[in-house]
Parts: C-alpha cells; sequence; structure tokens
C-alpha cells in the first residue's frame, strides 16, 4: 500500500490541470471572417454549357421523334395501298379461275366440250374403256343455258283507240 500512496497525493493536482487544459480547448472563440470570392465565371459557364446541352439536346431528340412519325405514317400509308392491291389481284384471281371463264377461254381457243360419254385410260393396264368419240363444234354443249322465256301475261295486247277530228269547233271524242 506504500507505492499507492504517491500516487494518490499526485492525483489531485494532475486532474485539475487536465480539466483546465480541456476546458480552453473546448471553449468557442470567434472565428473572423475572411471575404474570399469564388470565381464565378467558371461555375456560369459550366451551368450554361449544361444547359445548351440539354436544349440541344431535346430538339434533336424531338426532331428524330417527328422523323419517325413521318415514316410511320408513310409506311401505314403503303401497307394500306398494298392491302388494297393484294385484294385486288385476289378479286381478279377469283374471277379468272371461276369455270365459266375458263370455259369461255377456252372455247376461244377452239376446245369443245363433248357431248357424248368420254372414254377412261386405266393407268397400269393401258385398257381403254368406254366408247370414246371424238367432239366435234357440231355437238358442243352451250356454256351458257338460255335464260326463261317471259310469260304472254306480261305482253298484253296493245289497245287501239280511234279518235275522232274536231269539226266546227267541236272537241273531237274518243271511242
Amino acid at each position: 500500500m506504500s507505492s499507492t500512496s504517491p500516487l494518490r497525493n499526485r492525483l489531485p493536482y494532475v486532474a485539475p490541470r487536465i480539466a483546465q487544459a480541456a476546458l480552453q480547448r473546448a471553449r468557442l472563440t470567434v472565428v473572423p471572417r475572411r471575404r474570399t470570392q469564388a470565381p464565378r465565371v467558371p461555375f456560369v459557364t459550366f451551368v450554361s454549357i449544361i444547359l445548351l446541352g440539354g436544349v440541344i439536346g431535346l430538339l434533336m431528340f424531338n426532331t428524330s421523334m417527328q422523323q419517325a412519325s413521318f415514316r410511320e405514317t408513310a409506311l401505314q400509308n403503303q401497307a394500306t395501298d398494298l392491302g388494297a392491291q393484294q385484294e385486288a389481284l385476289e378479286m381478279d384471281l377469283q374471277v379468272l379461275n371461276d369455270p365459266a371463264h375458263v370455259a369461255a377461254a377456252a372455247e376461244k381457243l377452239g376446245l369443245v366440250m363433248p357431248a357424248s360419254g368420254a372414254g377412261v385410260l386405266h393407268l397400269g393396264s393401258g385398257k381403254i374403256s368406254g366408247d370414246p368419240q371424238p367432239a366435234t363444234g357440231a355437238d358442243r354443249l352451250p356454256l351458257e343455258p338460255p335464260g326463261p322465256s317471259r310469260p304472254a301475261d306480261l305482253d298484253p295486247p296493245p289497245v287501239k283507240q280511234k279518235v275522232q277530228a274536231a269539226t266546227d269547233g267541236v272537241p273531237a271524242t274518243v271511242q
């Protein structure tokens, strides 16, 4: 215990000095104002360049969007025209594939539809069954059958009337 007693004696004197130094450091002091002016030109130039770049970028984006819109409209019009053209071609194809049209074109080329039965060729044996006869223009079947005749009731006999000429200012009479 004797070793700790000298420390005990020193402690009360050391602690107030450390506390006093900490108190001195903790006190607020007024810092004198220094007026330093930051250069404004580089900052203003930087902000102006950013704003100008943004405006130019927006204008370019708007222009490209308008060009894309015009291109889209042109492609839609072209698609509509091509769709109408395809429909017209399909209708023409249906007319050309019509059996009556094919028969009329064959008749123009001189082909004749036979009125008599045709023979049948058996491919495996090569034999012909039936009685095939060559078709001639005389026994041609009409492509379009004649239409119905008009009923007699729709054609009544005409009504005839005699008119006497007017004489001496007396009006004409109908009999």
